[in-house]
């Protein structure tokens, strides 16, 4: 939803009753008979209820934090030990109600995410944590939801392909369509902001950390996929983030365990990096993501974007124009706590420009480092407020005050549905990338019953998929008519003979030798007609010896693998054409068909 153009959103009458001198209840907050809001325009109300706020209050608003356990009250006892370890309290509900947060974001690792129904129950008691206590502002519940690799609510929830297949399949509407899925499934969880789509430009092979999270090369095919994801999203009642803000496309470091340093001069940025966040902007994205990084033709001092203000005040919100909220990459990360200690990193991202402040790996330590920079000066209230002022309206834009509840009832209804699941697939299927295919032997034909042999690299599935991505292929290709069997690769050149064909699934090949290249050579030498099936960088085929067939799936969820398959066997023709040059392989734009 563009800035300012949505009109009569509607607040709750609690919103009101929370800044009275009445008070307001949990049970306020439900849906109907609430007031209708002023303009998003017209920011009076929330100056009212910041006017009431003490400091503490402001600043809690301003951080999302994690919590371990699957309940907002009753984590089982590892999780409650671990939020006693990290925060001093056993719940979740007691860590909201302790800091005033402004939000918590979930993990699977944290244990946030088991199932969508139990998340659910976990986003109606962390907003009755929230709505009863402190200024009674309901929270902004989140998760890094990116699809493809990245995904951190599983089956039954609809996984859908990720961002470098959308940019192969290179439909705006297929990814506006993708995303209005994903931001439908998650606002019935209880979910409000996705930490998605990646607006990075993957112009290195080398990217550790990017890679297959990027739509692609190309600045303007990204700009035009990040500007319909927000607006899928948005659509969907969810806040979009666009990250990572200024471009983490032409990095060589991971920023989780170092610094990575941007060598573009200005002009590359502006011309490779710049634009897919200029398109987010323009698309009224309601959040922006940083990067740990340092870009030095955008701010020489050697400080990582998170805390430049020259990058997040003079390039975000000077010259993007972005007026929405800006939040931090997670503060546990390596990139930004090398130059400065964890009571420093708050800080600086708020003299910086930023509002929220991510997952701090100290939320005691970084509260208190907040509050005391205030009360010594170094950091006006104001600044506080102005931030805060824009966290409650994305709040109130994404319809918190008017009902941040959710039901099991609404999840049955959204998540992982028939017809989302019929639209990954049909999304997926012009997805795939047939790279080579010299001697026509694709597609398969299944009449013939061609027996096969699936083989290679089974890389730990995102949370909820059916199996290993070898194991998910042999059965789709056996569904299909085309027999096969999947074999560990220590097993697969002595099970080849006999077969019509093997698939091996590769994994990041690394350049010159490795066991994967190894196990390919081994397997041409068969004489048996050898498909590689890169299932995640599409870079690996030009470290691999020359296989009689090709193909690119971007990831190996179970809705990637299907699509394989469906390729395969010729039940549907390949449309896929790469969103990246493979070096000394294939263009930007490759892509056959049968």
């Amino acid at each position: 939803m563009p800035y300012h153009t949505s009109r009569r959103i509607l607040l709750a009458a609690a919103a009101a009753a929370a800044v009275s001198a009445a008070g307001a209840s949990a049970a306020s907050f439900v849906p109907g008979g609430a007031p209708e809001a002023p303009d998003l325009a017209d920011l009076s109300w929330a100056q009212r209820l910041v006017a009431r706020m003490s400091l503490a209050e402001k600043v809690g608003q301003l951080f999302v934090s994690r919590a371990y356990g699957h309940s907002a009250t009753d984590p089982d006892p590892a999780d409650a030990e671990a939020n006693q370890a990290r925060f001093g309290v056993r719940t979740a509900a007691e860590l909201v109600a302790r800091y005033h947060l402004g939000g918590i974001i979930y993990f699977a690792w944290a244990h946030n995410t088991r199932s969508p129904q139990q998340i659910a129950a976990l986003s109606n008691g962390l907003q009755r944590a929230a709505v009863s206590s402190g200024a009674r502002i309901p929270l902004l519940l989140s998760t890094d939801q990116e699809h493809g690799i990245i995904a951190r609510i599983g089956a039954p929830a609809t996984l859908l392909p990720g961002a470098m297949a959308l940019g192969a399949g290179g439909s705006t509407a297929a990814a506006r369509r993708a995303a209005r899925i994903a931001g439908t499934e998650l606002a019935a969880m209880g979910i409000r902001q996705d930490y998605a789509p990646v607006a990075d430009v993957n112009v290195n092979p080398a990217n550790p950390v990017i890679g297959v999270r990027s739509f692609g090369a190309d600045p303007e095919r990204v700009a035009a996929l990040v500007a319909a994801q927000v607006a899928g999203y948005q659509g969907a009642g969810i806040a979009a983030t666009a990250k990572h803000f200024p471009g983490h496309g032409d990095t060589e470091t991971d920023s989780h365990v170092g610094l990575p340093v941007l060598g573009h001069s200005r002009a590359e940025w502006e011309e490779l990096d710049e634009p897919p966040f200029a398109a987010a902007v323009a698309a009224g994205v309601d959040a922006v993501m940083t990067a740990h990084m340092v870009v030095p033709a955008l701010d020489p001092s050697g400080d990582p974007a998170t805390l430049s203000r020259p990058i997040i005040t003079g390039v975000l919100r000077e010259r993007l124009g972005f007026r929405g909220v800006v939040t931090t990459d997670a503060l546990d990360m390596a990139g930004v706590r090398q130059k400065y200690g964890d009571d420093r990193v708050p800080v600086l991202a708020l003299l910086a420009g930023c509002d929220q402040l991510l997952n701090p790996p100290d939320l005691p330590l970084a509260h208190r480092s907040v509050l005391a920079a205030v009360r010594s000066g170094e950091l006006d209230e104001a600044r506080i407020e102005e931030s805060v002022l824009r966290i409650l309206e994305l709040k109130a834009r994404r319809a918190l005050f008017t009902d941040p509840w959710t039901s099991p009832g609404r999840v049955a209804a959204a998540v992982g549905t028939p017809a989302h699941h019929k639209a990954a697939d049909e999304i997926a299927a012009g997805t795939t990338t047939v790279l080579a295919n010299p001697e026509g032997l694709l597609p398969l034909d299944p009449a013939g019953r061609p027996r096969l042999l699936v083989t290679g690299a089974d890389p730990v599935s995102p949370s909820g998929t059916t199996g290993p991505p070898t194991a998910v292929l042999a059965r789709e290709l056996t569904a299909l008519g085309c027999p096969a069997t999947a074999v560990p690769p220590a097993r697969a050149v002595a099970a080849a003979p006999g077969h019509e064909a093997v698939l091996v699934c590769t994994y990041n090949v690394p350049e010159g030798d490795s066991p994967q290249r190894t196990l390919v050579a081994d397997l041409v030498a068969t004489g048996v007609p050898v498909v590689a099936v890169a299932v995640r960088n599409p870079y690996d085929p030009a470290r691999l010896p020359t296989c009689a067939a090709e193909l690119a799936t971007y990831a190996w969820t179970d809705v990637e693998m299907r699509a394989a398959a469906r390729v395969v066997t010729g039940a549907v023709r390949p449309a896929g054409h790469l969103p990246v040059p493979v070096p000394g392989r294939y263009p930007l734009g490759h892509g056959l068909t049968y």
